[in-house]
C-alpha cells in the first residue's frame, strides 16, 4: 500500500516531426512530476527522445518503458545507458523488457527463446559493464562473452560511468517475470493494471521484493466530462493490445487481461479481431474493464478512484495522456495533495 504515491509522465513512443513534447516536459518537471518515460515497438526508439528532453531539463528523471532486449546486444544497452547517464547528470532509469515473438522475430530477426533467463543473463551483463571491476564475461548461453572459438579477449568500458549501479526496471506481464524484476530490479513497469487485482494477481511475485522497490504503473488519465468518450478510448486501445498485438498463439497482452478474470473475453475479443471483425472487437471489452485500468471523466470521480491506487501495491503513478499544462497541473495536485 502507497499512501504516497509517486508521479511521472509516460510520453509512449515518438512518432513524427511534430510530435516534440519539449513544453510538455519542461512543465511537467516545473509541477514537480518525478520522471519522464518514452518507449519503442518497431519505430522510433526509447533513448534518442530521452537525450533531446534530457538536454533541455535539469532535474527530472528519464525512463525507458521500456527498451527491447532483443534491439541490442547487452553491452551496447549498457553503454547506452552509461551515456545518457552521465550526459544527464545520474537520471537515468533503465526500464527493459523481452517484448513478444512477433517483434522479436518479426522484425529484429531474433529467436524468443526462454526470456526469463535471457533477460537475468541481460541485466547481469549489463551490471557488470557498469561496476567496472574486471574485464566483462560471460559463459551464456544467451550472451557469452567472449564469443567462443574466436579472436575476441575479455574487455573493459572506456569510459569511467558516473553511477556504477543505474536503476534497473522490468517490464513484465506474467508472474514469473514480475517475480524476477522483484528479485534483480531496481522496478516494475507494469503496461494493464487494475488495482484491487494487482495484490491477488501478483502479491507472491512481488514478495522477494526490497522495500524501495517500484511499481511504477502506466495509466491512461484523461480528465473529462464525457465519461462515455474516455472509456471508448481506452477501449480502443484494448482492441489493439489484446486483438493484434501479439501472435494468436502466443499474446502476453491477451493473457493479462485473462488473469484480470476477463479469459473469456480476450479469447473472443482476439478472435473477431483477427477474423477482421474489430467493430465487434471493441464491443466484446467490457466497460469495467477499461474503468478499471484507467483513471477517466471529471477531476471528482478520478479522485475517488485514486483511493483505488493508493491502496494497491502501486508506488509510482506514470501518466499517460495529459498534454497540456493545467491538465499536467490538476492531475499533479490530485495525486500529490
Amino acid at each position: 500500500m502507497a499512501d504516497d504515491l509517486r508521479l511521472g509522465l509516460n510520453l509512449g513512443y515518438w512518432q513524427r516531426n511534430a510530435d516534440d513534447a519539449t513544453e510538455v516536459v519542461l512543465a511537467a518537471e516545473r509541477l514537480g512530476y518525478e520522471s519522464v518515460w518514452t518507449a519503442e515497438a518497431y519505430g522510433s526508439d526509447a533513448f534518442t527522445p530521452l537525450a533531446w528532453y534530457g538536454a533541455r531539463t535539469s532535474r527530472i528523471k528519464l525512463g525507458t518503458s521500456v527498451a527491447q532486449l532483443s534491439a541490442r546486444p547487452p553491452v551496447t544497452t549498457a553503454m547506452t545507458a552509461m551515456t545518457l547517464d552521465h550526459l544527464t547528470g545520474g537520471r537515468l532509469l533503465l526500464g527493459v523488457g523481452a517484448s513478444g515473438p512477433q517483434v522479436v522475430e518479426g522484425w529484429y530477426g531474433q529467436p524468443f527463446a526462454a526470456p526469463l533467463a535471457r533477460t537475468r543473463e541481460y541485466v547481469e551483463i549489463m551490471r557488470k559493464v557498469w561496476r567496472r571491476e574486471e574485464p566483462v564475461t560471460s559463459p551464456g548461453p544467451h550472451y557469452p562473452l567472449p564469443l567462443p572459438g574466436g579472436l575476441g579477449k575479455p574487455l573493459k568500458l572506456i569510459t569511467h560511468p558516473l553511477r556504477p549501479e543505474i536503476p534497473v526496471y522490468l517490464g513484465a506481464e506474467g508472474p514469473k517475470n514480475v517475480a524476477l524484476a522483484a528479485e534483480i530490479g531496481q522496478g516494475w513497469l507494469p503496461l494493464f493494471a487494475f488495482p484491487e487485482k494487482i495484490e491477488a494477481m501478483y502479491g507472491d511475485a512481488l514478495s522477494g521484493a526490497k522495500p524501495a522497490f517500484d511499481v511504477a504503473a502506466m495509466v491512461m488519465v484523461v480528465v473529462t466530462d464525457d465519461l462515455r468518450a474516455a472509456l471508448d478510448g481506452v477501449k480502443m486501445m484494448l482492441t489493439l493490445y489484446i486483438g493484434g498485438m501479439g501472435a494468436k498463439t502466443r499474446n502476453f497482452h491477451a493473457d493479462i487481461i485473462g488473469r484480470m478474470g476477463y479469459a473469456e473475453q480476450a479469447r473472443r475479443i482476439q478472435e473477431l479481431y483477427l477474423a477482421g471483425r474489430r467493430d465487434e472487437a471493441f464491443a466484446a471489452i467490457p466497460d469495467e474493464l477499461a474503468d478499471g485500468i484507467a483513471l477517466l471523466g471529471p477531476l471528482g470521480r478520478i479522485r475517488e478512484r485514486l483511493e483505488l491506487w493508493r491502496r494497491s501495491p502501486v508506488t509510482t503513478l506514470l501518466v499517460m495522456g495529459p498534454r497540456d499544462e493545467p491538465t499536467l497541473r490538476a492531475v499533479r495536485d490530485l495525486v500529490l495533495g
